[in-house]
């Protein structure tokens, strides 16, 4: 039958399943540990700090007319900066809105009411793709908000979005970092963080209660 064959197919595609997809980027993300490992292959000039309890597929919606959204990974480090990891497989033309659009959900989450402005937490919006967004070759682009008349003058409110390509050929990011996003595109290497990921990416395959997750 239809369902049958459907079953099958999905059967095969999970035992192909890799990093790139966003189901097992978020259940490998789950461990606080490989999420601070990644993060410190992002910014390996940047003090981490500790990342505890990393949410997964977290939803946010905060008008019943607006459109939610569910982040892939979203975490805060000791430090109190907020990091949201989307691991992007289709390129449909949109991630430059749609990093607005997450970057002003998280900071509705993050503001009670009556608490000054300053308090709003440093946050980075951060998408992974296997895809070259600004078809300019770079590994990275990270946008930051500047003054348009006074180039070196950043407004300084707190907030980064930064897009990974991991088809990339530029020398742009860390060792670590290309390692994993080669990782990414589907070249194994021998960097000891890739190591680490793939072997959790065949725990995930080997776990039933996920395979039986993501079949539904």
């Amino acid at each position: 039958t239809g369902r049958e064959e459907a079953r099958t197919l999905a059967e095969k595609e999970w035992e192909q399943l890799g990093i790139e997809n966003d189901f097992m980027f978020g259940k490998i993300m789950r461990k606080p540990e490989l999420c601070q490992e990644l993060l410190e292959a992002i910014f390996p000039e940047m003090e981490i700090g500790r990342i505890e309890y990393p949410e997964v597929q977290k939803s946010i919606a905060e008008d019943r007319d607006a459109r939610a959204i569910r982040l892939d990974v979203y975490m805060r480090s000791s430090s109190e900066t907020v990091f949201s990891i989307e691991m992007q497989v289709l390129n449909r033309g949109n991630l430059e809105e749609r990093s607005r659009y997450y970057q002003s959900l998280i900071d509705l989450q993050l503001l009670d009411k009556s608490v000054d402005y300053k308090k709003l937490n440093d946050c980075y919006v951060i998408f992974i793709c296997p895809f070259d967004v600004f078809g300019k070759n770079r590994c990275r682009y990270t946008f930051e908000n500047l003054c348009l008349e006074e180039k070196n003058l950043p407004l300084g409110d707190g907030t980064t979005k930064i897009f990974l390509n991991a088809m990339g050929t530029m020398d742009d990011v860390s060792p670590e970092l290309k390692s994993f996003l080669d990782y990414v595109a589907g070249k194994k290497n021998d960097d000891s963080f890739v190591k680490e990921l793939d072997n959790e990416v065949r725990k995930v395959r080997e776990s039933k209660e996920w395979r039986r997750d993501y079949m539904t």
